[in-house]
Protein backbone atom coordinates (compact mmCIF):
# COMPACT_ATOMS: atom_id res chain seq x y z
CA UNK A 1 0.00 0.00 0.00
CA UNK A 2 2.81 2.40 0.80
CA UNK A 3 4.45 1.59 -2.56
CA UNK A 4 1.22 2.22 -4.53
CA UNK A 5 0.61 5.40 -2.56
CA UNK A 6 4.00 6.65 -3.70
CA UNK A 7 2.95 6.23 -7.37
CA UNK A 8 -0.33 8.05 -6.68
CA UNK A 9 1.62 10.93 -5.15
CA UNK A 10 4.05 10.94 -8.07
CA UNK A 11 1.12 11.04 -10.53
CA UNK A 12 -0.41 14.10 -8.79
CA UNK A 13 2.92 15.94 -8.74
CA UNK A 14 3.48 15.38 -12.47
CA UNK A 15 -0.10 16.41 -13.24
CA UNK A 16 0.30 19.66 -11.32
CA UNK A 17 3.56 20.42 -13.10
CA UNK A 18 2.06 19.78 -16.53
CA UNK A 19 -1.22 21.71 -16.18
CA UNK A 20 -0.04 25.07 -14.76
CA UNK A 21 -3.53 26.56 -15.07
CA UNK A 22 -4.30 30.25 -14.57
CA UNK A 23 -6.07 29.41 -11.31
CA UNK A 24 -2.99 27.69 -9.87
CA UNK A 25 -0.77 30.63 -10.74
CA UNK A 26 -3.20 33.11 -9.23
CA UNK A 27 -3.43 31.08 -6.01
CA UNK A 28 0.33 30.67 -5.66
CA UNK A 29 1.00 34.31 -6.40
CA UNK A 30 -1.65 35.53 -3.97
CA UNK A 31 0.03 33.53 -1.18
CA UNK A 32 3.36 35.07 -2.10
CA UNK A 33 1.99 38.60 -2.26
CA UNK A 34 0.29 38.36 1.13
CA UNK A 35 3.66 37.55 2.71
CA UNK A 36 5.67 40.31 1.10
CA UNK A 37 5.83 43.95 2.13
CA UNK A 38 3.15 46.02 0.36
CA UNK A 39 4.33 48.53 -2.22
CA UNK A 40 3.72 52.16 -1.33
CA UNK A 41 2.91 53.08 -4.91
CA UNK A 42 2.12 50.87 -6.73
CA UNK A 43 -18.24 55.31 -36.10
CA UNK A 44 -16.09 55.85 -39.17
CA UNK A 45 -13.82 57.58 -40.19
CA UNK A 46 -11.76 55.30 -38.00
CA UNK A 47 -13.06 51.97 -36.74
CA UNK A 48 -12.64 51.34 -33.04
CA UNK A 49 -9.81 48.93 -32.21
CA UNK A 50 -11.02 45.45 -31.40
CA UNK A 51 -10.42 43.84 -28.00
CA UNK A 52 -7.25 41.80 -27.88
CA UNK A 53 -7.45 38.08 -28.63
CA UNK A 54 -5.08 35.43 -27.40
CA UNK A 55 -3.83 32.18 -28.88
CA UNK A 56 -3.61 30.78 -25.36
CA UNK A 57 -5.45 31.62 -22.12
CA UNK A 58 -4.28 34.85 -20.48
CA UNK A 59 -3.63 35.12 -16.77
CA UNK A 60 -6.56 36.92 -15.14
CA UNK A 61 -5.88 38.92 -11.99
CA UNK A 62 -9.25 39.81 -10.50
CA UNK A 63 -9.08 42.31 -7.67
CA UNK A 64 -11.59 40.13 -5.79
CA UNK A 65 -8.90 37.44 -5.55
CA UNK A 66 -6.67 39.88 -3.66
CA UNK A 67 -9.11 40.99 -0.99
CA UNK A 68 -11.22 43.65 -2.68
CA UNK A 69 -14.80 43.83 -1.37
CA UNK A 70 -16.51 45.99 -4.00
CA UNK A 71 -19.40 47.25 -1.90
CA UNK A 72 -18.81 50.93 -2.73
CA UNK A 73 -17.84 51.78 0.87
CA UNK A 74 -14.89 49.62 1.84
CA UNK A 75 -11.45 50.99 0.96
CA UNK A 76 -10.17 48.55 -1.69
CA UNK A 77 -6.92 50.39 -2.42
CA UNK A 78 -4.53 47.77 -1.04
CA UNK A 79 -6.20 44.96 -2.98
CA UNK A 80 -5.77 46.95 -6.20
CA UNK A 81 -2.08 47.55 -5.44
CA UNK A 82 -1.41 43.87 -4.77
CA UNK A 83 -3.30 42.74 -7.87
CA UNK A 84 -1.43 45.30 -9.97
CA UNK A 85 1.97 44.18 -8.71
CA UNK A 86 1.07 40.61 -9.60
CA UNK A 87 -0.35 41.34 -13.08
CA UNK A 88 2.50 43.70 -13.94
CA UNK A 89 5.01 40.83 -13.80
CA UNK A 90 3.17 38.47 -16.17
CA UNK A 91 3.10 38.53 -19.99
CA UNK A 92 -0.35 39.28 -21.48
CA UNK A 93 -1.99 39.60 -18.08
CA UNK A 94 -5.52 40.88 -17.53
CA UNK A 95 -6.04 43.13 -14.50
CA UNK A 96 -9.77 42.66 -13.93
CA UNK A 97 -12.25 44.99 -12.24
CA UNK A 98 -15.26 42.61 -12.35
CA UNK A 99 -18.81 43.65 -13.18
CA UNK A 100 -21.59 43.97 -10.58
CA UNK A 101 -19.15 45.48 -8.02
CA UNK A 102 -18.28 49.06 -7.06
CA UNK A 103 -14.76 49.64 -5.77
CA UNK A 104 -13.82 52.71 -3.75
CA UNK A 105 -10.09 53.38 -3.97
CA UNK A 106 -7.87 56.18 -2.71
CA UNK A 107 -5.31 58.13 -4.71
CA UNK A 108 -2.95 55.54 -6.16
CA UNK A 109 0.03 55.34 -8.54
CA UNK A 110 0.21 52.21 -10.68
CA UNK A 111 3.90 51.96 -11.52
CA UNK A 112 5.66 50.21 -14.40
CA UNK A 113 7.41 49.10 -16.40
CA UNK A 114 5.31 45.96 -16.78
CA UNK A 115 5.51 42.91 -19.01
CA UNK A 116 4.09 43.20 -22.53
CA UNK A 117 0.40 42.94 -23.34
CA UNK A 118 -1.11 44.15 -20.07
CA UNK A 119 -4.87 44.77 -20.19
CA UNK A 120 -6.61 46.91 -17.55
CA UNK A 121 -10.18 45.62 -17.90
CA UNK A 122 -12.85 47.73 -16.16
CA UNK A 123 -16.20 45.91 -16.10
CA UNK A 124 -17.44 47.10 -12.70
CA UNK A 125 -17.31 50.60 -11.20
CA UNK A 126 -14.37 52.56 -9.83
CA UNK A 127 -15.23 55.28 -7.32
CA UNK A 128 -13.09 58.07 -5.88
CA UNK A 129 -13.42 59.17 -2.24
CA UNK A 130 -16.40 61.48 -1.85
CA UNK A 131 -14.84 64.94 -1.86
CA UNK A 132 -12.02 66.75 -0.01
CA UNK A 133 -13.21 65.75 3.48
CA UNK A 134 -12.87 62.06 2.54
CA UNK A 135 -9.39 62.51 1.07
CA UNK A 136 -6.51 61.45 3.35
CA UNK A 137 -4.57 64.53 4.44
CA UNK A 138 -1.22 62.98 3.52
CA UNK A 139 -2.28 62.13 -0.05
CA UNK A 140 -1.86 64.41 -3.07
CA UNK A 141 -5.05 66.25 -3.93
CA UNK A 142 -3.93 66.80 -7.54
CA UNK A 143 -4.44 63.29 -8.87
CA UNK A 144 -6.53 60.20 -8.24
CA UNK A 145 -5.39 57.28 -10.43
CA UNK A 146 -1.96 57.62 -12.03
CA UNK A 147 -0.25 55.23 -14.46
CA UNK A 148 3.50 55.86 -14.46
CA UNK A 149 6.07 54.51 -16.93
CA UNK A 150 3.66 52.09 -18.61
CA UNK A 151 4.39 50.79 -22.10
CA UNK A 152 1.92 48.92 -24.28
CA UNK A 153 -1.12 48.83 -21.99
CA UNK A 154 -4.74 48.54 -23.13
CA UNK A 155 -7.38 50.07 -20.84
CA UNK A 156 -10.94 49.13 -21.76
CA UNK A 157 -14.25 47.74 -20.55
CA UNK A 158 -17.93 48.38 -20.18
CA UNK A 159 -17.75 49.65 -16.61
CA UNK A 160 -17.87 53.14 -15.11
CA UNK A 161 -15.27 55.46 -13.59
CA UNK A 162 -16.91 57.91 -11.16
CA UNK A 163 -14.79 60.81 -9.93
CA UNK A 164 -17.49 62.04 -7.50
CA UNK A 165 -16.45 65.63 -8.13
CA UNK A 166 -19.37 67.68 -6.82
CA UNK A 167 -17.85 68.53 -3.44
CA UNK A 168 -14.63 69.59 -5.19
CA UNK A 169 -16.49 71.88 -7.61
CA UNK A 170 -18.16 73.59 -4.64
CA UNK A 171 -14.91 74.60 -2.89
CA UNK A 172 -14.97 78.34 -2.08
CA UNK A 173 -11.96 78.90 -4.36
CA UNK A 174 -13.82 77.69 -7.45
CA UNK A 175 -15.56 80.15 -9.78
CA UNK A 176 -19.16 80.57 -8.71
CA UNK A 177 -21.83 81.78 -11.08
CA UNK A 178 -24.38 83.36 -8.79
CA UNK A 179 -25.66 86.92 -9.11
CA UNK A 180 -22.61 88.15 -7.27
CA UNK A 181 -20.39 85.19 -8.10
CA UNK A 182 -17.12 85.29 -6.23
CA UNK A 183 -13.96 83.28 -5.84
CA UNK A 184 -12.59 83.07 -2.30
CA UNK A 185 -9.19 82.15 -0.94
CA UNK A 186 -8.46 78.72 0.49
CA UNK A 187 -7.31 75.26 -0.64
CA UNK A 188 -8.03 74.74 -4.31
CA UNK A 189 -6.17 71.63 -5.49
CA UNK A 190 -8.52 69.14 -7.13
CA UNK A 191 -7.55 65.74 -8.51
CA UNK A 192 -7.34 64.66 -12.14
CA UNK A 193 -9.29 61.41 -12.43
CA UNK A 194 -7.01 59.35 -14.73
CA UNK A 195 -3.45 60.46 -15.48
CA UNK A 196 -0.86 58.75 -17.66
CA UNK A 197 2.69 60.00 -17.08
CA UNK A 198 5.82 59.15 -19.07
CA UNK A 199 4.05 56.26 -20.79
CA UNK A 200 3.87 54.99 -24.39
CA UNK A 201 1.95 52.79 -26.81
CA UNK A 202 -1.30 53.19 -24.91
CA UNK A 203 -4.83 52.37 -26.00
CA UNK A 204 -7.81 53.62 -24.01
CA UNK A 205 -11.17 52.58 -25.43
CA UNK A 206 -14.83 51.96 -24.70
CA UNK A 207 -14.88 53.47 -21.21
CA UNK A 208 -17.46 55.64 -19.46
CA UNK A 209 -16.21 58.25 -17.03
CA UNK A 210 -18.17 60.95 -15.22
CA UNK A 211 -17.91 63.79 -12.71
CA UNK A 212 -14.15 64.15 -12.38
CA UNK A 213 -13.08 66.73 -9.78
CA UNK A 214 -10.81 68.24 -12.46
CA UNK A 215 -9.62 66.84 -15.84
CA UNK A 216 -11.12 63.44 -16.67
CA UNK A 217 -8.09 62.12 -18.61
CA UNK A 218 -4.63 63.69 -18.71
CA UNK A 219 -1.60 62.50 -20.68
CA UNK A 220 1.76 64.00 -19.68
CA UNK A 221 5.02 63.24 -21.51
CA UNK A 222 3.49 60.30 -23.36
CA UNK A 223 4.04 58.86 -26.85
CA UNK A 224 1.79 56.90 -29.21
CA UNK A 225 -1.64 57.21 -27.58
CA UNK A 226 -4.84 55.84 -29.16
CA UNK A 227 -8.10 56.97 -27.56
CA UNK A 228 -11.33 55.58 -28.98
CA UNK A 229 -15.04 55.36 -28.18
CA UNK A 230 -15.02 57.13 -24.82
CA UNK A 231 -18.11 58.59 -23.15
CA UNK A 232 -17.20 61.47 -20.83
CA UNK A 233 -19.84 63.40 -18.92
CA UNK A 234 -20.00 66.04 -16.20
CA UNK A 235 -22.31 69.04 -15.64
CA UNK A 236 -21.83 72.07 -17.88
CA UNK A 237 -21.10 74.23 -14.83
CA UNK A 238 -18.40 71.99 -13.37
CA UNK A 239 -15.09 73.97 -13.35
CA UNK A 240 -11.91 72.75 -15.07
CA UNK A 241 -13.35 69.38 -16.00
CA UNK A 242 -11.60 69.01 -19.37
CA UNK A 243 -12.49 65.73 -21.03
CA UNK A 244 -9.05 64.84 -22.43
CA UNK A 245 -5.93 66.94 -21.88
CA UNK A 246 -2.53 66.25 -23.41
CA UNK A 247 0.75 67.93 -22.49
CA UNK A 248 4.23 67.26 -23.91
CA UNK A 249 2.67 64.30 -25.72
CA UNK A 250 2.95 63.24 -29.36
CA UNK A 251 1.49 60.83 -31.91
CA UNK A 252 -2.02 60.94 -30.46
CA UNK A 253 -5.27 59.70 -32.01
CA UNK A 254 -8.57 60.69 -30.41
CA UNK A 255 -11.51 59.12 -32.25
CA UNK A 256 -15.24 58.40 -32.06
CA UNK A 257 -16.00 59.83 -28.62
CA UNK A 258 -18.82 61.75 -26.92
CA UNK A 259 -17.80 64.45 -24.44
CA UNK A 260 -20.09 66.73 -22.42
CA UNK A 261 -18.51 68.69 -19.58
CA UNK A 262 -17.76 72.03 -17.95
CA UNK A 263 -14.57 72.91 -19.82
CA UNK A 264 -12.77 71.91 -23.03
CA UNK A 265 -13.79 68.60 -24.59
CA UNK A 266 -10.17 68.21 -25.69
CA UNK A 267 -7.34 70.54 -24.68
CA UNK A 268 -3.85 70.46 -26.17
CA UNK A 269 -1.01 71.81 -24.07
CA UNK A 270 2.59 72.84 -24.72
CA UNK A 271 5.01 70.35 -26.23
CA UNK A 272 2.35 68.38 -28.10
CA UNK A 273 2.53 67.47 -31.79
CA UNK A 274 1.14 65.00 -34.32
CA UNK A 275 -2.38 64.93 -32.87
CA UNK A 276 -5.33 63.63 -34.90
CA UNK A 277 -8.86 64.24 -33.54
CA UNK A 278 -11.78 62.75 -35.49
CA UNK A 279 -15.47 62.10 -35.11
CA UNK A 280 -15.96 63.81 -31.75
CA UNK A 281 -19.38 64.89 -30.50
CA UNK A 282 -18.58 67.77 -28.16
CA UNK A 283 -20.88 69.78 -25.91
CA UNK A 284 -22.15 71.40 -23.91
CA UNK A 285 -18.57 72.41 -23.19
CA UNK A 286 -15.92 75.02 -23.93
CA UNK A 287 -15.09 73.39 -27.26
CA UNK A 288 -11.85 71.89 -28.61
CA UNK A 289 -8.84 74.00 -27.67
CA UNK A 290 -5.15 74.39 -28.29
CA UNK A 291 -3.90 76.02 -25.10
CA UNK A 292 -3.81 77.93 -23.04
CA UNK A 293 -0.14 78.39 -23.94
CA UNK A 294 2.68 80.64 -22.74
CA UNK A 295 1.49 81.20 -19.18
CA UNK A 296 3.96 83.02 -16.92
CA UNK A 297 6.24 83.90 -19.85
CA UNK A 298 6.84 80.24 -20.72
CA UNK A 299 7.86 78.61 -24.00
CA UNK A 300 5.15 76.66 -25.84
CA UNK A 301 5.46 74.65 -29.05
CA UNK A 302 2.50 72.87 -30.71
CA UNK A 303 2.39 71.58 -34.29
CA UNK A 304 0.71 69.18 -36.71
CA UNK A 305 -2.79 69.16 -35.19
CA UNK A 306 -5.90 68.07 -37.10
CA UNK A 307 -9.51 68.24 -35.93
CA UNK A 308 -11.96 66.77 -38.45
CA UNK A 309 -15.43 65.29 -38.96
CA UNK A 310 -16.82 66.49 -35.63
CA UNK A 311 -19.84 68.21 -34.07
CA UNK A 312 -19.71 70.95 -31.44
CA UNK A 313 -23.02 71.81 -29.82
CA UNK A 314 -24.24 74.40 -27.28
CA UNK A 315 -20.71 75.36 -26.27
CA UNK A 316 -18.93 78.55 -25.23
CA UNK A 317 -16.35 78.00 -27.98
CA UNK A 318 -15.95 75.89 -31.08
CA UNK A 319 -12.36 75.42 -32.28
CA UNK A 320 -10.04 77.64 -30.28
CA UNK A 321 -6.38 78.63 -29.98
CA UNK A 322 -5.64 80.58 -26.79
CA UNK A 323 -2.34 82.01 -25.59
CA UNK A 324 -1.16 84.28 -22.81
CA UNK A 325 0.73 87.48 -23.50
CA UNK A 326 4.40 87.27 -22.58
CA UNK A 327 4.93 83.71 -23.75
CA UNK A 328 7.06 82.59 -26.69
CA UNK A 329 7.35 79.65 -29.05
CA UNK A 330 4.95 78.74 -31.86
CA UNK A 331 1.70 77.06 -32.90
CA UNK A 332 1.84 75.86 -36.50
CA UNK A 333 0.30 73.49 -39.06
CA UNK A 334 -3.18 73.23 -37.57
CA UNK A 335 -6.20 72.07 -39.59
CA UNK A 336 -9.86 72.32 -38.58
CA UNK A 337 -12.04 70.60 -41.20
CA UNK A 338 -15.60 69.30 -41.64
CA UNK A 339 -16.94 70.59 -38.35
CA UNK A 340 -20.61 71.31 -37.68
CA UNK A 341 -21.44 74.03 -35.15
CA UNK A 342 -24.80 74.04 -33.35
CA UNK A 343 -25.48 77.21 -31.31
CA UNK A 344 -21.84 77.83 -30.44
CA UNK A 345 -20.83 81.18 -28.97
CA UNK A 346 -17.38 81.51 -30.61
CA UNK A 347 -17.26 78.93 -33.42
CA UNK A 348 -13.82 80.06 -34.68
CA UNK A 349 -11.57 81.84 -32.21
CA UNK A 350 -7.91 82.77 -31.87
CA UNK A 351 -7.31 84.63 -28.61
CA UNK A 352 -3.76 85.83 -27.98
CA UNK A 353 -4.96 87.97 -25.09
CA UNK A 354 -6.22 85.10 -22.99
CA UNK A 355 -6.58 86.01 -19.32
CA UNK A 356 -8.62 84.40 -16.54
CA UNK A 357 -8.43 87.40 -14.20
CA UNK A 358 -9.04 91.15 -14.52
CA UNK A 359 -5.43 92.13 -13.84
CA UNK A 360 -3.51 90.94 -16.92
CA UNK A 361 -1.18 93.59 -18.36
CA UNK A 362 -0.18 94.03 -22.00
CA UNK A 363 3.16 92.46 -22.94
CA UNK A 364 5.17 92.54 -26.14
CA UNK A 365 6.18 88.90 -26.64
CA UNK A 366 3.74 86.21 -27.74
CA UNK A 367 3.46 82.65 -28.99
CA UNK A 368 3.65 82.87 -32.80
CA UNK A 369 0.58 81.42 -34.59
CA UNK A 370 0.88 80.43 -38.26
CA UNK A 371 -0.42 78.02 -40.91
CA UNK A 372 -3.92 77.61 -39.51
CA UNK A 373 -6.58 76.25 -41.89
CA UNK A 374 -10.37 76.32 -41.45
CA UNK A 375 -12.25 74.26 -44.07
CA UNK A 376 -15.95 73.41 -44.25
CA UNK A 377 -16.91 74.89 -40.90
CA UNK A 378 -20.70 75.28 -40.99
CA UNK A 379 -23.67 75.69 -38.67
CA UNK A 380 -25.06 78.25 -36.24
CA UNK A 381 -23.60 80.57 -33.65
CA UNK A 382 -24.84 82.09 -30.41
CA UNK A 383 -25.38 85.79 -31.19
CA UNK A 384 -23.80 86.95 -27.94
CA UNK A 385 -20.44 86.81 -29.76
CA UNK A 386 -19.31 87.14 -33.38
CA UNK A 387 -18.97 83.93 -35.39
CA UNK A 388 -15.24 84.49 -35.94
CA UNK A 389 -12.79 86.12 -33.56
CA UNK A 390 -9.16 86.33 -34.71
CA UNK A 391 -7.47 88.40 -32.00
CA UNK A 392 -3.71 88.27 -32.57
CA UNK A 393 -0.80 89.88 -30.75
CA UNK A 394 0.16 93.50 -31.45
CA UNK A 395 3.84 92.53 -31.66
CA UNK A 396 3.60 89.00 -33.15
CA UNK A 397 0.84 88.82 -35.79
CA UNK A 398 -0.86 85.59 -36.83
CA UNK A 399 0.11 84.54 -40.37
CA UNK A 400 -1.06 82.15 -43.09
CA UNK A 401 -4.64 81.80 -41.84
CA UNK A 402 -6.76 80.11 -44.52
CA UNK A 403 -10.57 80.14 -44.61
CA UNK A 404 -12.54 77.96 -47.03
CA UNK A 405 -16.24 77.02 -47.11
CA UNK A 406 -17.04 78.70 -43.82
CA UNK A 407 -20.79 79.28 -43.37
CA UNK A 408 -22.03 80.38 -39.96
CA UNK A 409 -25.53 81.75 -39.38
CA UNK A 410 -27.14 83.14 -36.21
CA UNK A 411 -28.96 80.54 -34.15
CA UNK A 412 -31.70 83.09 -33.37
CA UNK A 413 -32.73 86.43 -34.84
CA UNK A 414 -31.99 87.91 -38.25
CA UNK A 415 -28.93 90.04 -37.60
CA UNK A 416 -25.63 88.59 -38.76
CA UNK A 417 -22.65 89.78 -36.71
CA UNK A 418 -19.44 90.82 -38.43
CA UNK A 419 -16.31 88.75 -37.81
CA UNK A 420 -13.60 90.34 -35.67
CA UNK A 421 -9.93 90.41 -36.68
CA UNK A 422 -6.91 92.04 -35.12
CA UNK A 423 -3.43 91.78 -36.67
CA UNK A 424 -4.39 88.55 -38.45
CA UNK A 425 -2.94 87.81 -41.91
CA UNK A 426 -4.36 85.25 -44.29
CA UNK A 427 -6.43 84.38 -47.33
CA UNK A 428 -10.05 83.57 -48.20
CA UNK A 429 -10.22 80.60 -50.58
CA UNK A 430 -14.01 80.92 -50.98
CA UNK A 431 -16.69 83.43 -50.10
CA UNK A 432 -17.56 83.05 -46.43
CA UNK A 433 -20.81 83.61 -44.55
CA UNK A 434 -20.68 86.11 -43.00
CA UNK A 435 -18.12 87.90 -45.23
CA UNK A 436 -14.68 88.41 -43.68
CA UNK A 437 -13.35 91.86 -44.61
CA UNK A 438 -11.01 92.27 -41.67
CA UNK A 439 -8.38 89.63 -42.55
CA UNK A 440 -5.13 91.28 -43.67
CA UNK A 441 -3.65 90.18 -46.98
CA UNK A 442 -0.11 89.01 -47.57
CA UNK A 443 2.51 88.81 -44.86
CA UNK A 444 3.65 91.28 -42.20
CA UNK A 445 6.73 93.30 -43.06
CA UNK A 446 8.64 91.94 -40.09
CA UNK A 447 8.38 89.45 -37.28
CA UNK A 448 10.43 89.33 -34.05
CA UNK A 449 12.47 86.21 -34.85
CA UNK A 450 13.71 85.88 -31.28
CA UNK A 451 10.20 84.99 -30.23
CA UNK A 452 9.40 82.51 -32.98
CA UNK A 453 12.66 80.59 -33.54
CA UNK A 454 12.41 78.69 -30.28
CA UNK A 455 10.62 75.61 -31.66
Amino acid sequence: MEFSGFFVLLFHVSLCLSVLSVQCRLYDYSIYMHHRELSQISIPPSPAPQPATFSEPAAVFSVLSYGAVGDGFTDDTQAFKIAWDAACQIESAIFLVPKHYSFMIQSTIFTGPCKNGLIFQIEGSLMAPDGPDSWPKTFSKRQWLVFYRINGMLMQGGGLIDGRGENWWNLPCKPHKGINGTTLSGPCDSPVAIRFFMSSNLTVQGLKIKNSPQFHFRFDSCHAVHIDSLYIKSPSGSPNTDGIHIENTNDVKIYNSIISNGDDCVSIGAGSYNVDIRNIKCGPSHGISIGSLGIRNSRACVSNITVTDSVIKHSDNGVRIKTWQGGFGAVSKVTFENIHMDTVRNPIIIDQYYCNTKSCTNQTSAVYISDITYTNIKGTYDVRSPPMHLGCSDAVPCTNITLSEVELLPASGQKILDPFCWNAYGVLMTVTIPPVFCLLEGFPESLPTNDIDQC
